[in-house]
């Protein structure tokens, strides 16, 4: 049983977990420095610390630490405490399992093609998103979600949450502000669209004026997106983007 593939399915899932792991162990325990349990929100683990009454209460330890979402170190007495005959004493630190940050890139052009390649090496879980089967094609970079769909009906299919982060450039101004109306409205880490100055004046008076978002909405919204560094060509405005992705990430 490989708990660090687990560790990973869960990372990139909606469901939530906890690595438990012995840190100190004294006198006869059942298990040793070093053992591990993944504990999942229903209770249900994989791996053991050692059974019997610890294990019981290590999993009710494990499920108040993921739903405050914070790492805690207990202390276990085998006997006084879980009325095991071994004796020793035992010491886990549980720790909630950390989302991977999601990186949506709504089109699959030079600078969708340029941002995926250079983000895989972040912490992100990366899908490219483009009606044209073709574009998609061209991206040959293992590990990232490539769907080809059609961006309205993706949209209401995709989960949205804090540890979201939104860039939208794809090949029709028209196509980047229905995905940014779409956007807006949901939860997220970072939102950004790409282009010119007259693009987003343009689009910000348009979003007022049709109440698809309000000033303040507006204000949130990373346009034109990226850090300025004067960068020309997709390569350097992927690198002015990812500058700006961890910038947030990082608070």
């Amino acid at each position: 049983m490989n708990l660090f593939s687990e560790i990973e399915r869960i990372r990139r899932s909606e469901k939530q977990g906890a690595l438990c792991i012995i840190v100190q162990a004294k006198g006869s325990t059942p298990r040793k420095v070093g053992a591990r349990m993944i504990v999942k929100e229903d209770g249900s683990i994989l791996g053991t610390i050692g059974g019997g009454n610890l294990e019981k209460k290590v999993i009710e330890n494990a499920i108040r630490q993921i739903e405050k979402n914070e790492p805690k170190l207990y202390k276990h007495d085998l006997l006084h405490q879980h009325n095991m005959c071994c004796g020793g004493s035992i010491e886990i630190y549980i720790e909630p399992i950390q989302k991977m940050n999601k990186l949506y890139i709504f089109g699959a052009g030079h600078t969708g093609h340029a941002l995926a390649k250079i983000a895989i090496k972040m912490d992100f879980d990366i899908y490219i998103i483009d009606d044209r089967k073709s574009h998609l094609n061209d991206i040959n970079i293992d590990s990232i979600n490539k769907m080809n769909l059609d961006y309205k009906k993706v949209l209401p299919t995709l989960p949205f949450d804090e540890k979201t982060y939104i860039t939208i450039m794809t090949y029709e101004h028209s196509h980047d502000r229905d995905i940014l109306s779409y956007c807006i409205r949901q939860p997220y880490a970072y939102l950004g669209m790409i282009g010119s100055e007259r693009k987003v004046k343009l689009t910000k008076k348009m979003f007022v004026e049709g109440n698809l978002a309000t000033k303040k909405e507006l204000e949130n919204v990373d346009m034109p997106m990226g850090i300025s560094i004067n960068a020309e060509g997709p390569e350097e405005i992927a690198i002015s983007i990812l500058a700006k992705l961890i910038a947030v990430k990082n608070g």
